[in-house]
């Protein structure tokens, strides 16, 4: 029925002879993208910032020899790799054999769509740390980073964040990461050149002109994206009020993945339903386990409640996230790897125990979780108008003039005037 309802659809509308069809690929609405990072060495990020500054301590005051053998070098970074600074970033260019220079203070990173870490910004340290997108992230900056398609994954296609992100799933698939926008303070917005005017004429009538913004676009696509072998489908609905309908669920998404966004609230639960330290979690908490009768979660003689069992079965990629979010902490927290064995190197410093603030931060997480489950109904329900029609499918946009994508936006944008330090201390205009 889909199929057919999409094929007669209204004057204006889109005509291919599938729902898919129909949908545009995100890789054209979104034209730039940058592959995820490649650290190159584990040691450079982490749950515990403190470590972090540990390992970086015992790197610095190695001899030569013992320096090498911790540094863990590779083909792109040893020692001896002279390198320019990371955007916004005032870190050493010397090679760090000659002048390691002082710790660089940790920076918050997102690994995964719900896992929020640390990482020591140095490019000295770090494969191909992506300064395109260092150069962009400010606090205008939001990013659509794709899951990858997951047999059997009923959840969203992609996640959004005003974190660095570092493009992996929790199954530890890369994704492509999707700037909204292709310069520093939110100008010129990554979206296929007149796509939101086209947008604004045929669905703006008396709308309120905000749902047209670029924050607006990408609302609709976290809200409305479909996972597929070859990168996230984007529906784009013919009628109005679905659209409006699909910018306020990607809003209110956006506003749980983001912890409430830069100035907002942090996400609550009902009273009564707000998760709570029964008991407190020790040290060395070993394996999480539910008790689906409490709502509970417990961990060696800690124990978390009330915990909805919707955040407990939440995944995404694949991976059941707050297992996994714990996991890695619970081994840091040990000085072991994710699989109980004794790391090596720099990877084995600065264990310290559970921290409070990993329990502030898994009680949050719980919150996010079944908040965004919460939402799933809307997003079924969006899903059905859409597949209901009509659409504005790629043929439409191609007869616009929007697609498909001019090849320059692709590319990362220049920043004409805008001094970045390079290797051993030297300058470039951008």
């Amino acid at each position: 029925m889909a199929a057919r309802r999409t094929a007669a659809a209204a004057p204006g509308g889109d005509t291919e002879s599938s729902p898919l069809d129909a949908f545009c690929p995100l890789d054209e609405l979104m034209p730039w993208s940058v592959r995820p990072l490649r650290p190159g060495r584990t040691w450079v990020s982490g749950p515990d910032p403190a470590a972090l500054r540990a390992r970086w301590e015992r790197l610095a005051a190695a001899g030569a020899e013992e320096r090498e053998r911790l540094f863990a070098p590779t083909r792109s970074r040893t020692p001896h790799t002279s390198v320019a600074a990371l955007p916004g970033h005032s870190t050493g260019t010397a090679r760090f054999a000659r002048a390691p220079g002082p710790c660089p203070d940790p920076v918050r990173v997102l690994h995964g769509p719900y896992d929020e870490q640390w990482l020591l910004p140095d490019h000295r340290l770090i494969d191909a740390a992506r300064p395109e997108l260092w150069r962009v992230a400010d606090g205008r900056q939001l990013f659509a980073v794709e899951h990858g398609a997951v047999p059997e994954d009923s959840g969203p296609a992609l996640s959004v964040t005003a974190l660095l992100p570092d493009g992996y799933s929790p199954a530890g698939r890369p994704g492509r990461i999707r700037p909204l926008f292709r310069r520093p303070g939110g100008t010129e917005a990554n979206l296929a050149p007149g796509l939101p005017e086209l947008l604004r004429g045929r669905l703006g009538g008396g709308a309120d002109p905000d749902v047209f913004t670029p924050e607006a676009v990408l609302a609709w696509v976290l809200a409305a994206a479909r996972p597929s072998p070859a990168g996230p489908l984007v529906p784009l609905p013919g009628d109005g009020e679905v659209w409006a309908a699909g910018v306020a669920l990607g809003r209110e998404l956006t506003r749980l993945q983001t912890r409430g966004g830069r100035d907002g609230e942090r996400p609550r639960l009902p009273g009564g339903r707000r998760p709570y330290v029964r008991a407190a979690l020790p040290a060395r908490p070993g394996e999480l386990s539910y008790d689906a009768g409490d709502e509970a979660l417990t961990a060696g003689e800690g124990r978390i409640a009330p915990v909805p069992a919707a955040a407990w079965e939440f995944t995404a990629g694949g991976v059941r996230v707050l297992e996994r979010w714990f996991r890695l902490r619970a081994a840091a927290a040990a000085g072991l790897r994710t699989d109980g064995e004794v790391p090596d190197g720099l990877d084995a410093v600065g264990a310290r125990g559970w921290t409070r603030e990993w329990t502030s931060e898994l009680l949050e997480l719980i919150t996010v979780l079944a908040l965004v489950d919460g939402a799933a109904g809307r997003r079924k329900e969006l899903a059905a108008r859409l597949d209901a029609g009509p659409l504005i499918g790629p043929a439409e946009l191609r007869s616009a003039g929007v697609l498909p994508a001019p090849a320059r936006s692709r590319r990362p944008a220049s920043v004409l005037g805008h001094q970045e330090e390079g290797p051993d201390g030297q300058f470039a205009l951008l």
